[in-house]
């Protein structure tokens, strides 16, 4: 661990983390909490996701618009964001405000009153932001290809949750569960930037002490089935996402698929890039992604392309990653290594993603890993790796294929399944 990381458990488990970063002017801290929407039971699916917006709509000492005042008063910033397993609320400010973003984080996350009235509009607004997703193929299609690989359990279930259950979600279910899942043992108050440990500590032991007592807390495994899911819909474009099932954050091959992925499609130099776009002209959008859970991951492969394309850029795409597992190439291995490391790096010059990265690794490995030990193991993938991992990847289940647009042309799964035998 670093000279300038500090972590300390307080009596009641809150962790309270900092990464001092002396260059800057500026800190930004937040509370991650280790709970998201694979924790919700179906009838409330979109709660978590509520609770997030809710959280700033008045406490018990600040109505909605005094909390956005005095964030803004000092010219700060204050957000959240709500993912599958984890939420988290955060601030960024001038470091002199830090006492003031911690205070207010604490006071959304313990006295926030979910007012009937703010209720009501805020259904609203996350009823428009559904809209607006079911409107947005190259973002639904993604919310197809979770539930098209985990069907029928909280993992492949949308994060903003279906419009009728949102409709109905009474004030309730947003009590409960933040009192069943917002216990201190279960979150990370963390900051980054000018910032003194001994400050946040004092602050978190001050103002963090009515959180909810600890509750069980155990999501639903993962369970990868994959499939076809298919939606003719009159667009210019068809919008098409080709996966597999991959790996957790902890399994030892976790940074070779992160490897694999950055040459597959991670970038203008990828495979996927330079063959379907620059040399066959079939999309003008193409990329890989890596995405990993506690217990599951995926790795998925998006084009849009237009109707006649569709035939084509599937057995491209098929060949390519059959050929990388073959055939992964050094230059190539190099090139995705420094990619990897370089975005790695440039992102830890942002105090946010400091704060951030510091607690998402205390919530997921229970400790924060030096920026060495991450490039050592990014180092240490070779071409044996990603043929390991390619092998892993095309045997460990049935691919998932989504797809929204103009679909005629689009080969079925059967044929996506042979070509990756």
């Amino acid at each position: 661990m670093s000279e300038t990381t500090r972590i300390t458990t307080l009596d009641n488990g809150l962790r309270v983390a900092t990464e001092t970063m002396a260059s800057v002017q500026t800190v930004s801290v937040g509370a991650w909490i280790d709970v998201g929407a694979r924790y919700e039971a179906q009838e409330v699916n979109g709660v978590a996701h509520m609770l997030e917006h809710m959280a700033f709509k008045g406490t018990e000492r600040r109505s909605a618009r005094a909390i956005a005042e005095a964030i803004e008063n000092v010219g700060g910033q204050l957000n959240a964001y709500t993912s599958r397993e984890h939420t988290a609320y955060y601030a960024r400010v001038l470091a002199d405000d830090l006492a003031l973003a911690v205070d207010l984080l604490a006071d959304i996350l313990q006295h926030s009153t979910f007012d009937d009235d703010e209720l009501a509009r805020e259904r609203g607004v996350i009823l428009q932001e559904i809209g607006q997703t079911q409107d947005t193929p190259d973002d639904l299609v993604f919310d197809l290809f979770q539930e098209t690989a985990f069907p029928g359990q909280p993992l492949g279930r949308s994060i903003l949750g279906p419009a009728e259950t949102v409709a109905a979600m009474p004030r309730t279910a947003l009590v409960d569960y933040m009192a069943h899942h917002y216990s201190p043992g279960h979150i990370v108050l963390a900051g980054a930037g000018k910032i003194e440990h001994e400050q946040l500590l004092e602050l978190g032991e001050r103002l963090f002490r009515e959180l909810p007592a600890p509750a069980a807390h155990v999501a639903d495994g993962a369970r990868y089935e994959g499939g076809e899911r298919r939606e003719e819909r009159d667009l210019e474009q068809a919008h098409l996402l080709l996966g597999l099932p991959a790996f957790s954050y902890i399994d030892d091959d976790f940074y070779g698929l992160q490897v694999l992925s950055t040459m597959l499609g991670g970038g203008m130099s990828s495979r996927l890039f330079q063959e379907v776009r620059e040399n066959r002209g079939l999309a003008y959008s193409v990329f890989s992604f890596a995405a990993s859970y506690s217990d599951s991951g995926l790795l998925g492969i998006y084009a849009g392309t237009g109707e006649q394309e569709t035939a084509e850029l599937v057995p491209v795409v098929c060949d390519e990653f059959l050929s990388l597992i073959d055939q992964p190439g050094e230059e190539e291995l190099i090139r995705a290594r420094a990619q990897l490391k370089a975005s790695l790096m440039m992102a830890l010059e942002s105090c946010y993603a400091q704060s951030e990265e510091l607690a998402r690794q205390l919530l997921v490995f229970g400790r924060r890993i030096p920026t060495d030990e991450i490039i050592a193991k990014i180092d240490a993938v070779d071409q044996a790796a990603i043929r390991r991992v390619g092998k892993r990847l095309l045997t460990g289940g049935p691919p998932t294929l989504t797809a929204l647009g103009p679909l005629a042309n689009l080969p079925d799964l059967d044929d996506v399944r042979r070509r990756l035998q």
